[in-house]
C-alpha cells in the first residue's frame, strides 16, 4: 500500500523567543489553552513513549491530567505495561500534537508516582462507569475475551453496589518531572520555530532556539 502524499504548508502563527514565557509550564499551559479553544476533541492527548531495562521502548497515547510546576501528570493500572518499564527505568518522555495549531510540545524526565491522597482525589472525580473499570480490568493482561471482561465488570459493580468505590491499590498517578521541554512551531517551507527549556544543576532553566 502506497503512502497517502499529504503534504501542507504550515502559516499559522510564529514562536519567537521574546515572546516565550521563561520558563516552561507556563508556556505550554498558555498553548495548552489555545489548543483547547482551537479542537476542543481530545487536546490532553499525548503520547508517552516509555523503556523497559533493556531500552526497547513502547509507545502509547494517554490523557493530562495535572500540570504544575512540579510536571505533567497520568493515571494508569500498576500492573501496565507502561507501569512495569516505568519500574524499572524511570525515564519517560511525551509528546503533545495540535494539528490545529501547527504545534508539537515534546517533554523528556524522571517519571515518579504521585501520593495516594492525590490518586484518591482524582479518582472521585471520574465517572462510575470508570472507577469500576479500574477495579475490573488487569490492564495489559491477556484475556479470553471480551466476554470475560464484561463478566468482571459484573463482579466489580455487584461487589461495590450502594457503597463508594475508591481508587483501587494497583492504580494510581504518575508525574513526569521534565528537564528538557520543547515547544515546536509550523512554519512555511518547512523552516519551523522550535524552542528548547533545559534544567540546569541550578534549578533555573535556560532557552534555546533549535534548527527545524
Amino acid at each position: 500500500m502506497d503512502v497517502p502524499d499529504v503534504r501542507r504548508d504550515y502559516t499559522r502563527a510564529v514562536l519567537d523567543e521574546r515572546d516565550a514565557a521563561p520558563e516552561p509550564i507556563a508556556q505550554f499551559r498558555a498553548w495548552l489553552a489555545e489548543a483547547a479553544a482551537a479542537d476542543p476533541l481530545d487536546p490532553t492527548a499525548m503520547t508517552l513513549s516509555t523503556a523497559d531495562a533493556h531500552g526497547r521502548p513502547s509507545a502509547r497515547v494517554v490523557l493530562l491530567k495535572g500540570c504544575d510546576e512540579r510536571g505533567f501528570v497520568f493515571f494508569t493500572n500498576y500492573g501496565s505495561r507502561k507501569a512495569r518499564e516505568l519500574a524499572v527505568n524511570p525515564y519517560a518522555a511525551l509528546v503533545f500534537y495540535w494539528p490545529a495549531m501547527d504545534r508539537q510540545v515534546r517533554a523528556e524526565g524522571l517519571v515518579e508516582k504521585t501520593s495516594r491522597e492525590e490518586t484518591a482525589a482524582y479518582f472521585a472525580t471520574r465517572p462510575l462507569d470508570s472507577r469500576l473499570s479500574a477495579w475490573a480490568s488487569r490492564q495489559s493482561e491477556p484475556i479470553a475475551g471480551r466476554e470475560a471482561l464484561e463478566q468482571a465488570l459484573a463482579a466489580a459493580t455487584r461487589r461495590f453496589a450502594g457503597r463508594d468505590v475508591p481508587a483501587p491499590d494497583f492504580w494510581g498517578g504518575y508525574r513526569l518531572r521534565p528537564t528538557l521541554v520543547e515547544f515546536w512551531q509550523g512554519r512555511a517551507g518547512r523552516l519551523h520555530d522550535r524552542l528548547a527549556y533545559r534544567l540546569g544543576e541550578d534549578g533555573a532553566w535556560t532557552v534555546a532556539r533549535l534548527q527545524p
